[in-house]
């Protein structure tokens, strides 16, 4: 069927879904599912989905200064800068639904930094990924591996929030990885 809409690469894999054997989120289901309650409103959301983006842009700072080479360095400058357009979104789409504009300074004074995007802590992914943080390659497929964490967070939170203008705002934030992630995909083939 995918075949026949013009997928050109569609693989039968015999066993289905329960013999794949590549990679996939990490993690028991209930992962960073202790940064929401479920119950809560379109602004909560936002204020903890920019935390994610703020733990994630923190570790790629990190990153950049303790990286050797240059060409890595810039690689972490550029995730870092992704970082916060994605913040800029976030904050601005706060303000979109608040009663009272509020100013990103003050915005960021409600915010609480709890864990990185995917409910992990730095020290868990570099544990987990155990990446070669001079190599482009292994940069990159650390950087894809904590968008597929955020999107399955995201996914699965959409399951558990009540709300219903959280809920599609959750599935927003879940396209926008997903775009961050194919954005990835073609940083990675240019190199």
């Amino acid at each position: 069927m995918l075949a026949g809409k013009g997928f050109k690469k569609v693989f039968n894999i015999a066993g289905g879904i329960t013999a794949w054997d590549a990679k996939t989120a990490i993690g028991t289901e209930d992962l960073g599912m202790d940064l929401f309650t479920g119950k809560e409103e379109p602004q909560e959301v936002l204020k903890v989905a920019y935390s994610l983006e703020q733990g994630l842009y923190d570790f790629y700072i990190s990153m950049e200064k303790e990286a050797k080479i240059e060409k890595v360095k810039d690689l972490f400058a550029n995730l870092s800068d992704i970082e916060v357009k994605h913040q800029m979104s976030i904050y601005f789409a706060y303000n979109d639904i608040s009663d009272v504009e509020v100013d990103k300074e003050e915005f960021e004074k409600m915010v609480e930094t709890k864990a990185l995007e995917g409910g992990l802590s730095t020290k868990e992914y570099l544990d987990l990924f155990n990446p070669d943080l001079n190599s482009e390659i292994d940069v990159i497929s650390l950087a894809m591996s904590i968008e597929a964490q955020a999107l399955d967070l995201y996914q699965r939170l959409s399951v558990k929030i009540k709300n219903p203008e959280s809920k599609d705002i959750i599935n927003r934030i879940a396209n926008e990885e997903k775009v961050h992630m194919a954005s990835l995909g073609k940083l990675m083939d240019s190199l």
